[in-house]
C-alpha cells in the first residue's frame, strides 16, 4: 500500500474499534469494522472476535483500495481518494465511486470543462480523465470541492438510511459526526 493508504487505513482502524456485534447492525458482528459476511468471503472461518488485524487490513487494501482505484485516484487527489476510501468503507467502493461520477458530471459546467461520464459505480479511464480535467481547470480548489460534494452526498444518505428504517438512527449520529467533514 502507499503512504498514504496506510496513513488512512491506520486512522479507520482507529476509528472502526475492535469487536463490536451491534443488534441493530444488519452486518452482524464486526471487527476492525469488517463485517461477517465480507470476513468469510476474504476465506475467514474463525469467529469475527478472532479476526487479526493483519486480516482485515488485506481485505481493506485489496477490497477497498485498491480493488476499486481509489489508489489511482489518490495519485492525482488525495484527499479525494481519501473521502472515497472512507466512504467505500462504510457504504461500498461502488456508492463511493458513484457519488463521485455524480458529483463529476455536476462539476463540469454544463459539459463546458469535460463530458458528462456514465454512473457505472466504476473508477476507469473516463472517471480519471474527468477528475483529471476537473483539478486541470479548478486546481487545488477543485479538489476541496470535490471532497464536499461527496461528503454531500455521503450524508444525505445517511439521513436516508435512518429515514428508511429505524434502527439505522442508532448510528445516525456517529455516521455524521465521524464519516462527514
Amino acid at each position: 500500500m502507499t503512504e498514504i493508504a496506510g496513513l488512512l487505513l491506520d486512522a479507520l482502524l482507529e476509528k472502526e474499534g475492535g469487536f463490536v456485534d451491534h443488534p441493530d447492525d444488519r452486518g452482524g458482528a464486526t471487527h476492525f469494522g469488517i463485517t461477517i459476511a465480507v470476513a468469510r468471503a476474504a476465506g475467514w472461518a474463525g469467529t469475527m472476535r478472532e479476526l487479526p488485524r493483519e486480516f482485515a487490513v488485506a481485505i481493506y487494501r485489496r477490497r477497498y483500495w485498491s480493488g476499486p482505484g481509489f489508489d489511482a485516484v489518490s495519485v492525482m487527489a488525495p484527499k479525494v481518494a481519501a473521502e472515497l476510501f472512507d466512504t467505500g468503507v462504510n457504504m461500498g467502493p461502488g456508492t463511493a465511486t458513484g457519488f463521485l461520477q455524480r458529483s463529476l458530471n455536476a462539476l463540469n459546467r454544463q459539459q463546458r470543462d469535460w463530458p458528462d461520464i456514465v454512473v457505472d459505480r466504476g473508477i476507469g479511464a473516463a472517471t480519471l480523465a474527468a477528475l483529471r480535467r476537473l483539478l486541470a481547470v479548478r486546481g487545488g480548489e477543485g479538489e476541496a470541492v470535490l471532497v464536499k460534494a461527496l461528503d454531500a452526498l455521503q450524508g444525505a444518505r445517511y439521513i436516508e438510511l435512518a429515514e428508511s428504517r429505524a434502527a439505522n438512527e442508532s448510528f445516525l449520529f456517529g455516521w455524521l459526526a465521524n464519516r462527514t467533514a
